[in-house]
């Protein structure tokens, strides 16, 4: 990745909320607690998958996927913004931030394939229960996850490599809570319109593609699920999937609204207040929701817990 620029910008301050910097240590608090919430739960679902032999499948592994990717995902921006609120000077080098940028949005990206292989999983199971062992066997999925983190990692490459060589020769604030491709666009000095496009283009593909696979996925899950004969039968088939629907759409609804679109940026505002949404809230609900809504997993949390217990 070339990193060289015409730039005389050799570093960003980030911006972030400055109305609110004055409760500094609330917010540093509030989010530090938010932060280690969200690490203790992922780890948690990691280890309760890893030690329930019971949950040694396909639907587990890549639950725990997940919630591995979820920590390094929080990883990349939450201890920046930390270390943010509590010193006065918030800088990031220029290499700094467009390492932060790729990292952010190779982590994102390699969600959405994982979301996506995980509707698939759902739907070989219900739709073709007979055939799933033989479809998804261990091979198959860790092919799969391989896959998903190889293209997440391939997808931002152009979009980094294409804004390392714009000039940044006016301000150098970044009005944004990290840095990302929309604030930085803004800085630059010079017809942005080739980074948009490509953007649009990639992000496009990423996230309409995924987003369709998976409700195709989805659809035919629900009429397969509603020709199953008995309510209970219906109710134990739908409560594999409720969870995994949920974290879909509350991701995809938040990054549909901050990249999919063909302008440089919408209010300031509009896009910090996501980015809280979509960086720092969404991972600390992913384990809140497979934890309340996966049976599996609160009772092996259970035995894990009454097993340390009695020893």
């Amino acid at each position: 990745m070339d990193l060289q620029n015409t730039s005389s910008v050799t570093e960003f301050v980030i911006v972030g909320f400055p109305t609110l910097y004055r409760y500094g240590p609330l917010f540093f608090t509030c989010l530090l607690l938010v932060y280690l919430l969200t690490i203790s739960g992922n780890v948690l679902i990691v280890v309760i998958i890893r030690m329930d032999s019971h949950l040694h499948t396909p639907m587990y592994f890549f639950i725990s996927v997940l919630s591995f990717l979820e920590l390094w995902y929080t990883a990349v921006t939450i201890p920046k913004i930390l270390i943010n609120l509590v010193v006065p000077r918030k800088s990031i080098s220029f290499t700094g931030c467009l390492m932060q940028t790729y990292f952010f949005h190779a982590l994102g990206a390699s969600e959405c394939y994982l979301l996506t292989a995980m509707a698939y999983d759902r739907y070989v199971a219900i739709c073709d229960p007979l055939h799933y062992p033989s479809i998804m066997t261990n091979k198959v999925t860790l092919r799969l996850m391989a896959i998903c983190f190889m293209c997440g990692f391939a997808c931002p490459i152009t979009e980094v490599a294409l804004i390392s060589r714009l000039p940044f020769c006016g301000s150098n604030e970044i009005h944004h809570i990290f840095c990302d491709f929309p604030p930085l666009l803004s800085l630059a000095c010079t017809d942005t319109s080739v980074n948009v496009l490509v953007d649009f283009v990639i992000n496009s593909f990423i996230i309409l593609l995924t987003f369709l696979f998976i409700m195709t996925s989805y659809v035919k899950i629900i009429i397969a699920i509603m020709k199953i004969g008995t309510s209970e039968g219906r109710g134990k088939a739908f409560s594999t999937c409720v969870a995994h629907l949920s974290v879909v759409l509350v991701f995809f609804t938040c990054i549909v609204f901050m990249y999919v679109r063909m302008t440089k940026s919408y209010s300031l505002y509009y896009d910090r207040v996501f980015a809280v949404i979509y960086s720092v809230l969404t991972p600390l609900f992913n384990p809140v929701i497979y934890s309340l809504r996966n049976k599996e997993i609160r009772n092996a949390f259970k035995k894990l817990m009454h097993s340390n217990v009695l020893a």
